[in-house]
């Protein structure tokens, strides 16, 4: 899907909204936990891919410097209104910023878009050249797509020919999102020569059971949340959800 479908594509999708559902929530929840492990007084955040500005808003909120890169003019209209510094851009090239100007880089869209690993590599090249340490990117899962879409929504009859003989999904240029499996994620942190501290399945089963999820009392959501943060680093679990958390620094 070339960039104008992309835009045409969120200018009707309302992202704030999202979030603000129990099951995305959690999603939302597991990256600020994270970035609260690794955020140190005084930094100053670039939100690369911000969509409407959820995460630079809550960091900006809590007295951090952000700074947001975002594609979608529709989106950031939404920034523009928080009073958060914001530039229409995208991620493979963010050369209106210096080398080493920020001590952390959210990529907490743009990999689900990029479709090919060139671009993918060029745009965590770019995160690594502006940012003194830290780097959090999320991605889309394959087995999560063939599952939910393939299995459950029941597509896979319908997508088969975009599926090779190993059901990992096929780079089609017609596609809106680009899915990957761990050996992907471990290649682009390997090619762009960055050190992992830590690899997390950012929404654990939530995204199988979201309409269960959403209509949960407060009491079982609280479990949920409990359950899903003391187990989403477990090895056996990762890939398994709707997106990786992947941490890396310089």
């Amino acid at each position: 899907m070339n960039e104008k479908e992309l835009i045409e594509y969120y200018n009707k999708h309302n992202e704030d909204k999202r979030l603000k559902t129990k099951h995305a929530n959690i999603e939302f929840i597991t990256a600020m936990k994270y970035i609260h492990d690794y955020i140190k007084d005084g930094d100053k955040v670039l939100d690369v891919g911000a969509g409407t500005g959820a995460y630079s808003k809550i960091l900006s909120d809590e007295g951090y410097d952000v700074t947001a890169i975002e594609l979608v003019k529709h989106n950031l209209k939404y920034i523009e209104e928080l009073g958060i510094k914001c530039y229409q851009g995208n991620a493979i090239d963010l050369s209106r910023f210096d080398d080493n100007s920020f001590d952390i880089v959210l990529l907490f869209g743009p990999m689900y878009h990029l479709l090919s690993m060139d671009d993918k590599i060029k745009a965590l090249n770019e995160a690594k050249r502006v940012s003194k340490k830290y780097i959090f990117i999320s991605y889309c899962m394959n087995e999560f797509a063939i599952i939910y879409h393939g299995f459950i929504e029941g597509y896979i009859n319908d997508d088969i020919n975009n599926i090779d003989d190993n059901y990992k999904i096929i780079k089609d240029n017609d596609n809106l999102y680009s899915y990957v499996r761990i050996e992907d994620i471990n290649y682009l942190k390997d090619i762009c020569n960055l050190n992992r501290v830590k690899i997390v399945n950012q929404d654990g089963p939530v995204e199988y059971i979201k309409d269960r999820v959403n209509k949960m009392d407060d009491d079982t959501y609280q479990h949920l949340i409990n359950y899903h943060l003391s187990t989403c680093e477990r090895e056996e679990l990762l890939g398994a959800g709707r997106h990786i958390l992947d941490i890396l620094e310089k």
